[in-house]
């Protein structure tokens, strides 16, 4: 039964002008790194295979197969080293039972070398099949690869993260306040 009246959930006809009232948006445009990302992680595989077609022609499958194997294991070993590390860090942090201290032990082991997320990102980049990841993954675990990388880092993203922290509103008011201590609230003075 047709009652002549448009289906309730379908849109609104667009007009042949440029913006009545009726007319509907044009769907948003995709942002550059939404559609760049996606293009990067198709080349990049594309170039993997292409390597390990080049390297299978050149010293056989069997060669291959046992790169891939050796990568799997050597990443599995490099995550599961670092993961120890960083559950020691942390039973270490504890026992010192403050936050700042805590907070200092961590420092100490980051700058003595012991980067836990940058060996992590290593071995899963190991574990990957390819030959430009397993280059990327060891330039990670590589000690003096891995503090230049850890520098870099830090510079980039260092800066940008203090400056989110320091912003607490949009307008980029400081809140006045003040600070209480323990001490303060039983009456004692510094």
């Amino acid at each position: 039964m047709t009652t002549g009246e448009p289906y309730p959930y379908e849109p609104p006809p667009r007009q042949s002008g440029s913006g009545g009232p009726d007319a509907t948006p044009p769907p948003p445009r995709r942002s550059l790194t939404r559609t760049l990302v996606p293009l990067g992680v198709a080349a990049w595989a594309v170039l993997e295979i292409w390597l390990l077609t080049v390297v299978a022609d050149t010293a056989g499958g069997l060669a291959v197969f046992a790169l891939i194997i050796a990568g799997f294991v050597l990443g599995a070993i490099a995550i599961k080293r670092a993961g120890r590390r960083a559950w020691r860090n942390l039973a270490e942090s504890l026992q010192h039972g403050t936050p700042h201290e805590a907070a200092r032990s961590s420092r100490r082991s980051r700058d003595s070398g012991g980067g836990n997320a940058l060996a992590m990102l290593g071995g899963l980049l190991l574990m990957l099949p390819g030959l430009v990841s397993d280059a990327v993954g060891l330039l990670c675990l590589f000690p003096p690869s891995a503090a230049l990388l850890r520098r870099v880092t830090d510079r980039y993203f260092g800066q940008g993260m203090t400056e989110q922290i320091r912003i607490h509103r949009p307008d980029g008011k400081v809140v006045p306040g003040e600070v209480i201590r323990d001490k303060d609230k039983k009456g004692e003075k510094d």
